[in-house]
C-alpha cells in the first residue's frame, strides 16, 4: 500500500464555504444575511468559491498547504450534505469554472484540494428520489433506496419511517449501496471530481456504508485516476479497519481531538493518562497510515475551540503546540487560528471575522510560526514519536521526542495551573555541553549532566532543538 507522499507534510485547512469569504456578490441569493450574522440551519451568508480563491494570499501567509471544503455540489442547504446533484457546483457558490480556477489558484501555489463525499445519502431533490417520489412503486428507481413500503411521507412531520434515511431524517435518504447501479453511479462522480483535478475526498460517515467490497471497488476507481489522491474517512472513533490497502489512506483522527480537550478543559484525564492514549494510537496503525491521519482541534460538527476552552488564550496556544508536532496532517478548521468562537452546531459555523482587530491576542502569529516550523523541521512531520520524560500526574508534565536520523525536536508541556520547574533527560539525545535553543521563543539551554533544566508557565511548552 502506497499512502500519497504529501499529505504526512501537509497542513490543512478546512472551509466551510459559505462562511469563509463573499468573493462574488452577484450569486448571493435574494435572502443572503448579513456577513456575521448568528448561524441558523437554513440561512446563507454569501461565502463562495471566489472567496476562496480571493484569500489564497491570507492561507498562504498562514503556511496552508491543503485545503478541505465542505460539500460544494448543487443542495438546497447552507451544510450542503443533502446534496442534490453531485456533477453540479452549487449556484450559490459559484460555477464549474469558478471552481476550475480555485484548483489552478492552490494548485499553482502547491496547495492541494480535497473535497467531501457524502455518499451514503442524499437529498430529496436528487433525482432518482425525485423520481421515487412522483411514481411510487412504479418508479425504475425504487431499488436505489430502502423503501419499507408506500407511499412514501418525505416532507410531512416526524421522523422517516416508510424509507432508510441518515438519523431518521426525512431530508437524508439513504443510498442501497447494495444495488450495482448505485455503485457504478457513486464510483462515476468519485472517478469524474478526480479527473477534474481535485486531490482527494474527505468521505462523509463512511462506516454507514458498512460493505468492505464497496470501499475497496471506491478506492480502486480514485486510485487509478490519480494513485496520489488522498482518502480520508470520518471515523470518530480509533477503528483500524478503516486505514488500510481497501479503505483510507487516513482518518478524521477525533480521538486525538478529544485526549486533548480532556486534558486541557475537562480535567478528566491527567497527564499519565493523556500519554497513555495518544501513544497508544500510534501503535494501532501501521506508520504510513499514523503519518497520513488528519488531525483536528475543531471542525464544523465541534464546538469551536475557543469556545470550548472557554476563551484561556494559553490553553489554546498550547492545543496547537500540541497539534503541530504530533504525527498525522494538523488540520485548522477555518478562523480558529484568530479565535473564532462558537458553540454546537450550527453556531460553530460562524462567518470569518476579517477585521483583523477581533482576532484573539498573538494566536494567529503563534499558529503561523508553529506551521512554519514544521514546515522547516522533517522530523516534525516524519520523524519517530518516543515518550521521554517519566510522566507526573500531580504536576502536569508531559515530554516527548520527533526524531529524524540526526535530527532531534524535545516537546516539553505543563498542562497545569502553576509554573513548574522541569528536568528534562536527554542524554540519549544530546551530549554534556550541548547548546540547545527553544524553537518558539529562541531562548538558550545547556544540556548538564544529561538533562536540561528550564521552568514552564501554566498551560504552556517547548519545542527544543538545536
Amino acid at each position: 500500500m502506497t499512502v500519497p507522499y504529501w499529505v504526512q507534510d501537509a497542513v490543512f485547512y478546512q472551509i466551510f464555504p459559505d462562511r469563509f469569504a463573499n468573493g462574488d456578490p452577484g450569486n448571493d441569493p435574494p435572502n443572503v444575511q448579513p456577513w456575521g450574522s448568528k448561524p441558523t440551519i437554513w440561512d446563507f451568508q454569501g461565502g463562495d468559491l471566489r472567496g476562496v480563491i480571493h484569500k489564497i494570499d491570507y492561507l498562504l501567509d498562514l503556511g496552508v498547504t491543503a485545503l478541505y471544503l465542505n460539500p460544494i455540489f448543487q443542495s438546497s442547504s447552507n451544510h450542503r450534505y443533502n446534496t442534490t446533484d453531485y456533477y453540479h457546483i452549487d449556484p450559490k457558490l459559484g460555477t464549474l469554472d469558478d471552481f476550475r480556477a480555485l484548483l489552478d489558484a492552490a494548485h499553482r501555489n502547491g496547495m492541494r484540494v480535497i473535497i467531501d463525499g457524502v455518499f451514503n445519502h442524499c437529498g430529496r431533490g436528487f433525482f432518482a428520489f425525485a423520481d421515487l417520489l412522483e411514481n411510487g412503486e412504479h418508479s425504475p428507481y425504487k431499488d436505489w433506496f430502502h423503501v419499507k413500503r408506500f407511499p412514501l411521507d418525505a416532507y410531512g412531520p416526524g421522523k422517516a419511517e416508510n424509507y432508510a434515511a441518515w438519523w431518521k431524517f426525512k431530508s437524508l435518504p439513504k443510498f442501497n449501496t447494495d444495488n450495482p447501479r448505485v455503485r457504478q453511479y457513486i464510483f462515476d462522480v468519485a472517478r469524474y471530481w478526480i479527473e477534474q483535478g481535485v486531490d482527494g475526498w474527505r468521505l462523509d460517515v463512511p462506516n454507514e456504508i458498512d460493505d468492505d467490497a464497496f470501499w475497496a471497488e471506491f478506492r480502486h476507481t480514485v486510485k487509478s485516476a490519480n494513485p496520489d489522491a488522498y482518502l480520508v474517512g470520518e471515523i470518530w472513533t480509533a477503528e483500524p479497519r478503516w486505514a488500510d490497502e481497501e479503505h483510507f489512506d487516513g482518518l478524521i483522527n477525533y480521538p486525538i481531538r478529544d485526549d486533548l480537550l480532556r486534558l486541557l478543559y475537562a480535567g478528566t484525564l491527567n497527564t499519565v493518562q493523556f500519554a497513555d492514549k495518544v501513544e497508544s494510537l500510534l501503535q494501532q496503525y501501521p506508520r504510513e497510515n499514523v503519518h497520513a491521519m488528519y488531525i483536528p482541534l475543531g471542525s464544523h460538527d465541534t464546538e469551536r475551540l475557543w469556545t470550548k476552552l472557554n476563551g484561556d488564550l494559553e490553553k489554546v496556544k498550547l492545543a496547537y503546540l500540541f497539534q503541530f508536532a504530533y504525527p498525522g496532517a494538523p488540520a485548522i478548521y477555518y478562523g480558529d487560528e484568530v479565535g473564532l468562537e462558537g458553540g454546537k452546531d450550527p453556531d460553530c459555523r460562524r462567518a470569518f471575522p476579517w477585521d483583523s482587530a477581533k482576532w484573539k491576542g498573538d494566536l494567529h502569529p503563534w499558529v503561523q510560526q508553529l506551521i512554519a516550523l514544521r514546515k522547516r523541521i522533517p522530523a516534525l512531520r516524519r520523524g519517530d514519536y518516543t515518550h521521554l520524560l517519566a510522566v507526573d500526574d500531580k504536576r502536569g508534565l508531559y515530554a516527548f521526542t520527533r526524531t529524524l536520523g540526526e535530527e532531534k525536536i524535545v516537546v516539553v508541556m505543563n498542562a497545569s495551573e502553576k509554573e513548574q520547574p522541569v528536568r528534562v533527560p536527554v542524554d540519549t539525545l544530546w551530549q554534556d555541553g550541548t547548546e540547545i535553543r527553544g524553537l518558539l521563543k529562541h531562548r538558550k539551554y545547556g544540556v548538564k549532566q544529561g538533562h536540561i533544566t528550564l521552568t514552564l508557565p501554566p498551560w504552556s511548552g517547548v519545542w527544543l532543538g538545536r
